[in-house]
């Protein structure tokens, strides 16, 4: 009895290292496609924005996976999910490092991205596994580990690509996707004794096929022609689908994501503020590493390598890391309400930087370090919000729904980036006008600042005067509660 008790304390004091090792895996997998970009467009004989793909694929089919494979994990398949995400992304891999070809490579792009919904899968098991006083912090870790494994990969896999060629880093992926794999296996505990859900495989399909057409129609838009007909019907589908999807999911009794939490404040607020942060991450990501390897000229890029590309991106993930620690502590003595505008203005000053100042390489050290600042904020905040502002019963599916958010968030901004610059590249030209760089900054701005405006307006009191749920469901009755959860109070209240 005595090694049986050992084990099961090494297993929990081992756990939350596993998660954040899953957590990181799965950010420098998802992440591996922006700074080979160039590459893979100069390799595979392909344009700049069908190399952009090898990205926005990933990010597409990890949007389309996250809810279902959340809902799965809610229940006693929860194990079975992550082990069996786990050989996805490795066979993804090992596909996508063979050299056969760029459609071979988006195939194993794509199985990459079920990974993504490994991060719902982890939240989970700390919330399940921990006790209160670690399973918050860990949450809050494992939210940002998914933004600062973006910018820690990147070095290392941009040198072993510059070395060994771009394929490698795929095999590279595929090492520390294996070792994880066989770490979840001993470590995670079992997850039988959870109640089964039933997955809405309706909604899923729905969620799916509208997401890839509205991407599909954004991504082809300047290639096809904005009024083509072939465009406006697949537009018009996409709408219909999600129309009927949000009617579906208010209507049935099991959603694949139940959009009602959405008439909490606090849950909408974190909802729209992930997505918009999430836009506004991989929107200046693509652009700050594509800027940095187009070849030197008036104008134009630095001439950069895959390896300082990755070191630029370098700071991004410091500073989350670091936004994640400092910012619960200003939340600890201030209000969260203060907090979340503030974050989402750092990601703005980010931007408009990147708009105004990119003549110098060292700038696009300092944007990505004001944009991890502003990042790992949002991404410290909005977790532990969700967590403190819905009844216990309904944590996963919300953490969940956020985090999907999130993914559409990276999807579009992916794909916007390429939008843009592809409609500043003249015909028989390979790079975009430098005017594109800023239309693009531009524009994140512009909805940067509609975050901003969000966090501070939409959270407001309801005129009834009622409270939000605590974590154990019941309202609140504390008033001047909105510090950072768990500080003083474990209430979270609007009320000043």
């Amino acid at each position: 009895m005595a090694i049986e008790g050992s084990s099961t304390a090494w297993r929990g004091r081992a756990l939350v290292p596993v998660l954040v090792y899953l957590s990181s895996v799965v950010a420098v997998i998802s992440s591996l496609g922006a700074p080979l970009i160039p590459t893979i467009a100069t390799a595979d004989h392909v344009s700049l924005s069908q190399a952009q793909w090898s990205l926005t694929i990933t990010l597409l089919v990890g949007t389309v996976a996250t809810p279902a494979m959340g809902r799965l994990g809610d229940g006693p398949l929860r194990h079975a999910t992550i082990l069996g995400a786990l050989w996805v992304v490795l066979i993804g891999n090992v596909v996508a490092a063979l050299p056969v070809g760029f459609v071979w490579l988006l195939v194993g792009r794509a199985m990459q991205g079920a990974g993504l919904g490994l991060i719902p899968l982890a939240i989970a098991t700390a919330r399940d596994s921990l006790p209160a006083a670690r399973s918050r912090p860990a949450i809050a870790l494992l939210s940002v580990t998914v933004v600062s494994g973006v910018g820690l990969g990147y070095p290392l896999t941009g040198l072993i690509a510059e070395h060994l060629g771009f394929r490698a880093s795929f095999w590279f992926g595929a090492a520390v996707s294996g070792m994880a794999l066989a770490a979840a296996v001993i470590i995670l505990p079992g997850t039988r004794h959870l109640t089964r859900h039933r997955l809405d495989l309706v909604g899923a399909g729905l969620f799916g096929g509208l997401l890839a057409g509205l991407l599909l129609v954004l991504s082809e838009g300047e290639s096809w022609g904005w009024t083509s007909p072939g465009l406006l019907v697949l537009a018009a589908a996409s709408l219909v689908c999600l129309a009927v999807w949000i009617v579906f999911e208010l209507r049935t009794s099991g959603p694949l994501v139940d959009l009602r939490q959405l008439r909490n404040r606090v849950v909408l607020t974190a909802a729209v503020v992930g997505l918009i942060a999430g836009l506004g991450m991989y929107l200046l990501v693509s652009l700050v590493t594509r800027l940095a390897q187009t070849p030197e000229g008036p104008g134009h890029g630095f001439g950069a390598s895959i390896v300082v590309t990755g070191l630029i991106l370098l700071p991004f993930s410091v500073a989350s890391l670091l936004a994640s620690k400092v910012v619960p502590l200003v939340a600890h003595h201030a209000s969260w309400r203060l907090a979340l505008p503030l974050s989402c203005v750092l990601i703005l000053a980010a931007l408009l930087m990147f708009g105004l100042a990119r003549a110098r390489l060292w700038e696009l050290f300092v944007v990505m370090g004001i944009a991890g600042l502003g990042v790992g904020s949002v991404f410290a905040l909005v977790p532990t919000l969700v967590v403190s502002a819905v009844p216990a019963r309904e944590i996963g599916s919300a953490i969940g729904f956020n985090q999907v958010l999130r993914y559409v968030g990276f999807t579009t901004g992916s794909a916007l980036s390429a939008v843009v610059l592809e409609s500043h590249t003249t015909a028989g030209s390979a790079l975009p006008a430098p005017g594109g760089y800023g239309v693009a900054a531009a524009l994140g701005v512009v909805i940067c600042a509609a975050a901003v405006l969000i966090a501070v307006v939409l959270p407001r009191q309801h005129r009834d005067g009622s409270s939000l749920p605590t974590e154990d469901g019941e309202t609140s009755a504390v008033a001047g509660t909105e510090k950072w959860p768990g500080a003083t109070t474990r209430h979270l209240n609007l009320n000043k």
